[in-house]
């Protein structure tokens, strides 16, 4: 355990060995990281509370902040916060090409992976509670897939639960991945219209770029075509605040005049190789769809290659061109370098027929732990409809819905979506 400081907050590393299968306590170790962030002011008070930090993801590892900055300002007004780097991400056991390779074939990869989503990372949670804070509950406070992972906690172990924030993370207790997608490539394509309302001469713009990729071999710095798929997929902007000005400023510096006419400049194509690159977070792309599946037949398949089908609006010839939004395609695992070694286990996981349960709709309608979730009424990621439907089922759930933030509202509203989120629970909002 080592400790360091930032300008008003000391900052202490803790390190945990868990099971990789919580049902088989005394079978393999893997080790999670977690930070510990705390007021200087208060670094002293043993009586402080603590506040879990669940990342959104799947797949990516805590914030690393920086002083007293975004949410953790609120926060750190009345908590003790863990930014847990959860299992397979971050500075813990890593889940990547290289460190899966070690684990065996692509079968004994998809069944190790199988132990990487909410349930077990909610009983990782458990047991660094029991450790940090002595058996006393916790508050936890979720961001999109940490929304899901808290929603898992209420069901299996609330009595680890002092009070709970969900923010852009209400799941379905019961949709399937199909049901998702169904639910959520409408709203992608109203967050085109509206991108294309914002700057009318996107739409031709990308037209252009895609058509140049149809009809030519395209590089990327790292040696891969760039295809028009993978143009579309940079949509996965559009689902942040700023993020559909980030796209029209991407567009704007796409061509340049070449020596045979207009081509594509290599500050586009480096911009759209860091976007599209997943080498940092591979478990978003190997367990994005498995979040969604719970019980026997529940093998995603491919769900949103397959959904999109339903949606012609997609198609890549299809003119105005759609961007996509927050969906991983098999092409992935060929366009992408650091994960082409792990397609067989992405098809395998994507094959896999039956998962443990995820949610107990019937201990979330008698729930008593208090919560807030802060529900983005124009959400691309998380469909609001299906957060709605969850949030009727669990029992003294305060939900605010707004269309005031997207889904990163939790880090672009500062202190305020936490602040309201700390005022429901308490009951002064």
């Amino acid at each position: 355990m080592s400790s360091f400081r930032h300008a008003g907050t000391v900052l202490t590393d803790h390190r945990f060995a868990v099971p990789l299968d919580h049902g088989d306590p005394g079978g393999a170790r893997i080790e999670v990281f977690a930070r510990e962030v705390v007021a200087a002011d208060k670094a002293e008070r043993a009586d402080l509370p603590w506040l879990l930090f669940l990342q959104g993801g799947p797949g990516n590892g805590a914030p690393r902040p920086v002083g007293r900055e975004s949410w953790l300002d609120r926060a750190l007004d009345d908590y003790r916060v863990l930014l847990l780097d959860q299992r397979g991400t971050g500075r813990s056991t890593p889940a990547h090409r290289r460190s899966l390779a070690r684990i065996g074939d692509a079968a004994a990869q998809a069944r190790y992976l199988a132990h990487f989503r909410a349930d077990s990372i909610v009983l990782d949670a458990e047991l660094i509670r029991r450790e940090l804070a002595g058996g006393a509950p916790w508050s936890v406070l979720g961001q999109s897939f940490g929304g899901f992972c808290a929603t898992t906690y209420l069901s299996f172990a609330p009595e680890g639960l002092r009070e709970v924030f969900i923010a852009g993370g209400l799941p379905g207790l019961t949709a399937t991945a199909d049901d998702v997608y169904r639910a959520t490539y409408p709203r992608v394509a109203a967050k085109n219209r509206e991108h294309h309302a914002r700057y009318p001469g996107d739409a031709a713009l990308a037209a252009r770029i895609a058509d140049r990729l149809r009809d030519h071999d395209v590089r990327l710095p790292n040696g891969t075509r760039l295809t028009v798929p993978a143009f579309q997929s940079l949509g996965l902007a559009l689902g942040a605040g700023a993020g559909g000005h980030r796209l029209h400023y991407l567009l704007e510096d796409a061509f340049e005049d070449g020596l045979d006419g207009p081509e594509l400049t290599d500050t586009f194509l480096a911009q759209v190789e860091r976007r599209l690159s997943l080498t940092a977070a591979p478990l978003y792309a190997l367990l994005h769809e498995a979040i969604y599946a719970q019980g026997r037949g529940s093998a995603t398949r491919w769900a949103a290659g397959r959904i999109r089908g339903e949606f012609p609006e997609f198609d890549p010839d299809e003119r105005p061109l759609s961007f996509t939004g927050e969906m991983i395609y098999p092409w992935m695992f060929e366009h992408d370098p650091s994960l082409r070694p792990l397609r067989e286990t992405a098809d395998l996981l994507a094959e896999r027929d039956s998962w443990p349960m995820l949610y107990d709709p019937a201990r979330l309608r008698g729930n008593d732990v208090p919560v807030a979730a802060a529900v983005y009424h124009d959400d691309m990621y998380v469909d609001h409809g299906l957060s709605m439907e969850t949030a009727a089922t669990i029992r003294g759930l305060r939900a605010w819905v707004t269309n005031e933030y997207e889904h990163d509202g939790l880090r672009a509203g500062g202190r305020h979506v936490l602040d309201r989120l700390i005022a429901l629970v308490r009951g002064t909002a």
